[in-house]
């Protein structure tokens, strides 16, 4: 009973932390808090479920994570990817004897991950994504150490939620895939710099007082500049006619 009110005590302690300043509250600062409470896990990362079935890791504790979970996304498999839009947790104790994943599994080892227990991030009836935590040592994740992890991830997720954090980055996510397109499309229609074409939708944007995505999507739809009559804006094209 001592040892359940210590650890009660003890991850009361963690939520507080965590939404002590909702203004503070970061992805980064999640994943290296993280490794304090799982300390066996040595690394740490999330992974953000974006539209269409998209993944992208929106914080790390460094580079390594960055690389292995690029792999998930690229070889589309892994771990993450099983949480974040399948299974609520998964847990591989040995990468080199884990028939799940493959190809995923020789890239990890490769760089010396040999475990990893990736949790299903939700919060307010949504998924958002998932917790991933690597160790460099096989069966680094005992039971009590998923246990403790699985509580860890469930404060982290209530207390980005809270935070904004999600809402606001998927927003950002998505509106810097829309310019991005947009651009491409202009620098192909009036065969001009991707640089240019982001000047042309920043210039319409501050000129008609029009949100930059809300440009892009015009453009996307229209395949081509919003107006015939865009003044300044005209300019930075260098008045080419469209290719």
């Amino acid at each position: 009973m001592v040892d359940d009110k210590r650890w009660a005590a003890y991850f009361a302690q963690v939520a507080e932390d965590l939404l002590a300043d909702p203004g503070e509250v970061t992805f980064a600062r999640v994943v290296h808090r993280a490794v304090d409470v799982v300390s066996a896990a040595d690394h740490c990362g999330i992974t953000l479920r974006q539209r269409g079935g998209r993944s992208e890791t929106v914080a790390a504790t460094d580079d390594l994570v960055s690389e292995v979970d690029a792999a998930q996304y690229s070889l589309g498999e892994g771990p993450c990817l099983e949480a974040a839009f399948e299974s609520g947790s998964c847990l591989a104790d040995d990468l080199r004897s884990d028939g799940r994943w493959p190809r995923w599994s020789r890239a990890a080892t490769r760089r010396g991950i040999h475990s990893v227990l990736a949790i299903r991030l939700h919060a307010e009836n949504r998924t958002l994504g998932a917790l991933n935590l690597y160790a460099e040592r096989s069966g680094a994740f005992d039971p009590d150490t998923v246990d403790t992890a699985l509580i860890f991830a469930s404060h982290a997720a209530e207390a980005l939620s809270k935070a904004r954090l999600v809402s606001n980055l998927e927003a950002a996510l998505e509106s810097r895939h829309v310019i991005g397109m947009a651009q491409g499309v202009l620098a192909v229609r009036y065969d001009v710099s991707y640089e240019s074409a982001f000047t042309v939708l920043q210039r319409y944007s501050n000129d008609h007082n029009v949100k930059l995505r809300e440009v892009a999507r015009m453009v996307l739809e229209t395949r081509a500049l919003p107006s015939a009559r865009l003044g300044r804006v005209d300019a930075d094209l260098g008045d080419l006619d469209p290719a």
